[in-house]
């Protein structure tokens, strides 16, 4: 190994060193019997499963007003799913059937329970239906641990840096000035960089090309991978091209695409070791002149790595898609929820809101194609749709994402970030965004310390790769599997279950004509259509139906009704 000069930075000497001499370790794929569609998709280090049943949280984080917390495992996965359980009250009618709540894309499930006066899930046990909420992987107290003490400190911490940040944001909402044309938004900064380091991913070069091999060579696809390393060596190329190392590092360059790209694992981390000591005997060559661009460029070096590393992390972090909770997340919900509660007929209701709502029509098309029995006696779905083709929703600004490229370079969304950045400029003159109000609620519609809450407290970091397949919602056919191939509204026709669909009058995300194109796909004789709102008010927005003031009295009582005449059926 050639020596590295003393005067080299010591954590950029060390990376290097490591880089060069460690030992790699491949991802390779698992196979999934029950789903062989990700046998060539899935990748996960190997390593012994700690947790592998569902439990009860002995003491439940603050965030959770449920009367319970319980976490189940995923099959296949590391996650444990949050799951809110609310007791039935014992002066309500006895139901026949628990009740699961599935929330929209990346939020939680404080949107079902805002306050004690605004509860969609203390409503529903109220009214004699156990209620469940599921948090899926990613949202909420959903966590990534071992065992069950791991669980609950995991839990608890999520409660606090939910909290913590929706203060934050509120109290630099508070204090905004409303004489200043441009408010200080300093909290951006904060929360856009807590979203996107919240694992607290330790880029720096060490072991940087160490864990390069790794992640392009296994996890990536083989056109993500060429993708991501090109994009990587283009950046430092161009750092490079004033200098007299620009040739020497094309062709080490060259050589490591064309190890990736002919995905040679089998030699790969030894060569990769080969090319990464070449880099250091550049960098060494360089090094000696000590002349001040080069002490400038091996900071722009290592800057370049470090985000290049973060955007790999991310994509490992945020490996999911609709499909993923489609097939993994909201089935061992049901199972675990049919466990503890035991329904004669082992069915469930159900109620999705968005997101959820499209989930339970995906499962019915699923389970129609199969001819597989659901186990849903009735489903009531709250601004969902899977086809906006006709419709104009404001969800279409989502489209520019449907490029795999596009997506890679922004691997997640962290719309909490961003939305609890955005409120002080929505709720506090000059107003600059408040058109992102009118997304959530209309015009007086939400109380404006519950419309607060749900905005700091419910969103959450969204994959990309969920985004792109949820675009598909907007082209010929509608939303479709990952692969593309599988059209979730072709069977809904067939399905036996009796669907609820409600709209708002001014949902901008899911208009009334997108939700109604989705009714339309179901038997007559087992569909019920309805609009909230009237021409002159009240008006319901895409949250109203579910926390607007007026929602207890107009919105509740029709999905209870509902419920109640196929829970006795």
């Amino acid at each position: 190994m050639a020596t590295i000069p003393p005067q080299f930075p010591f954590e950029i000497r060390s990376a290097l060193r490591r880089a060069a001499s460690s030992t790699v370790y491949l991802l390779r794929p698992i196979a999934t019997t029950a789903n062989p569609s990700l046998r060539h998709r899935t990748t996960k280090l190997l390593r012994p499963r700690a947790f592998s049943s569902s439990v009860k949280l002995p003491t439940k984080p603050p965030l959770c007003t449920a009367d319970e917390l319980h976490y189940v495992t995923v099959p296949n996965s590391d996650w444990r799913l949050a799951l809110w359980r609310y007791f039935p009250s014992p002066q309500a009618p006895t139901r026949n059937h628990p009740l699961l709540l599935l929330s929209g894309v990346g939020t939680n499930a404080i949107g079902y329970d805002l306050s004690p006066g605004c509860s969609f899930a203390r409503h529903m046990s109220g009214e004699g239906f156990e209620t469940w909420i599921l948090e899926v992987r990613g949202a909420g107290l959903s966590t990534r641990v071992s065992d069950l003490k791991d669980v609950q400190d995991s839990a608890h911490e999520l409660s606090r840096q939910i909290e913590s940040t929706a203060k934050a944001a509120a109290k630099e909402a508070k204090a905004t000035d409303v004489t200043d044309s441009a408010p200080d938004v300093s909290v951006v900064g904060e929360a856009s960089a807590s979203a996107w380091d919240e694992s607290k991913i330790v880029a720096r070069l060490t072991a940087t090309f160490m864990r390069l091999s790794e992640r392009l060579s296994g996890f990536l696809s083989e056109g993500q991978s060429v993708f991501m390393s090109a994009k990587l060596f283009d950046r430092i190329a161009m750092l490079l091209e004033d200098s007299r190392l620009y040739e020497r590092f094309l062709e080490i360059r060259s050589k490591l695409l064309s190890l990736i790209e002919s995905r040679q694992n089998s030699g790969l981390g030894n060569q990769i070791r080969e090319l990464t000591q070449r880099l250091v005997n550049l960098l060494d060559d360089g090094q000696r002149s000590v002349s001040p661009q080069l002490i400038d460029l091996q900071e722009r070096l290592t800057s370049t790595i470090e985000d290049f590393q973060k955007q790999l992390d991310l994509i490992v972090k945020y490996d999911w898609d609709f499909d993923n909770y489609l097939e993994e997340d909201v089935p061992a919900a049901i199972e675990y929820v049919r466990a503890q509660c035991k329904p004669k007929d082992g069915k469930l209701l159900a109620i999705g809101h968005s997101m959820g709502g499209i989930l339970l029509y995906a499962m019915l098309s699923r389970c129609a194609f199969e001819g597989r029995e659901p186990c849903l006696a009735a489903v009531a779905t709250l601004a969902s749709s899977v086809d906006y083709t006709t419709s104009d929703s404001a969800l279409k600004l989502l489209i520019p994402l449907a490029d795999p490229a596009q997506a890679l370079s922004v691997p997640v969304v962290p719309l909490g970030a961003l939305l609890a950045a955005a409120y002080p400029l929505s709720s506090r003159p000059p107003y600059v965004l408040s058109w992102l109000n009118d997304l959530i609620s209309a015009t007086d519609m939400m109380h404006p310390e519950q419309l607060e809450k749900l905005v700091l407290n419910n969103f959450c970091t969204i994959p990309a790769k969920l985004l792109i397949q949820l675009t598909t919602a907007f082209r010929a056919g509608g939303l479709r599997d990952r692969s593309g191939k599988f059209y979730y509204k072709d069977h809904l026709s067939r399905t036996s279950v009796p669907v609820l669909a409600l709209a708002g009058d001014r949902d901008l995300i899911c208009p009334p004509a997108a939700v109604e194109d989705t009714a339309k796909l179901f038997p007559e004789k087992l569909v019920t259509y309805k609009v909230l709102g009237e021409p002159d008010g009240p008006h319901y927005a895409h949250y109203d139906l579910v926390g607007g003031r007026l929602a207890v009295e107009q919105v509740y009582p029709c999905i209870t009704e509902f419920l109640s005449h196929h829970d006795s059926a």
